[in-house]
């Protein structure tokens, strides 16, 4: 659960600046797919406005959503191999980045150890979560893979749990692995017995939901 403090991947005012140096900003509409899971491109993005997810999809088209990322964030720092891109990334809303070549951001991950140190973070970070991710799909049913994202995704504020991002009920079925009618239902029982209020600006987590409904 991220706390008050800056979560890890968001870039300091500081790093901000340094690696804006050397970037290009460019702005997309919604539903712009920015990468695609499987391509070869040489460039990092920080997010400067707006919000993405990043998401992997099968031959059938069905889509299975890692995360959602604000300004500050960044995506695409694996390019430092070389490689292929591991997952796709769609503007949820108008967004503008900063874009930054392949070489520029190499020469900023060696020259600023200490950013160097914070991308370490982040990647250990992904891995926690995706070992999670798949511990929870291999041996929690859907409620229990429900109540772990709410908690993952809820920040305190004011002595309260809120989930500030709007997210819809196929949002959370596509992070979890399961149907959005069921995910309807879980949320509504959750709902009904006070653990949480739905609006259209989030959700506020009164309680710790159960481990087991």
């Amino acid at each position: 659960m991220a706390s008050a403090s800056r979560r890890i991947g968001t870039l300091s005012d500081a790093d901000l600046m340094a690696v804006g140096s050397h970037g290009i900003a460019r702005s997309y509409p919604k539903n712009t797919v920015i990468v695609s899971e499987g391509d070869r491109t040489d460039s990092l993005y920080v997010i400067l406005e707006g919000r993405v997810k990043v998401y992997v999809s099968d031959d059938d088209g069905r889509d299975v959503v890692l995360a959602t990322q604000g300004p500050g964030e960044y995506f695409g720092e694996l390019v430092l191999d070389e490689g292929p891109r591991s997952a796709s990334v769609m503007t949820l809303e108008p967004s503008r980045f900063l874009v930054v070549p392949l070489k520029d951001f190499r020469d900023f991950v060696v020259n600023n150890p200490a950013f160097a140190l914070s991308l370490i973070e982040k990647l250990i970070a992904r891995v926690r979560s995706l070992t999670e991710s798949v511990k929870s799909l291999a041996l929690m049913d859907v409620y229990g893979r429900v109540a772990r994202l709410l908690l993952e995704l809820a920040e305190e504020s004011n002595g309260t749990l809120v989930i500030a991002q709007r997210l819809t009920q196929q949002d959370i079925a596509s992070r979890i692995g399961a149907s959005r009618e069921m995910v309807s239902r879980i949320l509504k029982d959750l709902s009904t017995g006070g653990y949480l209020t739905q609006s259209r600006t989030g959700i506020v987590l009164h309680r710790k939901p159960p481990e087991h409904w």
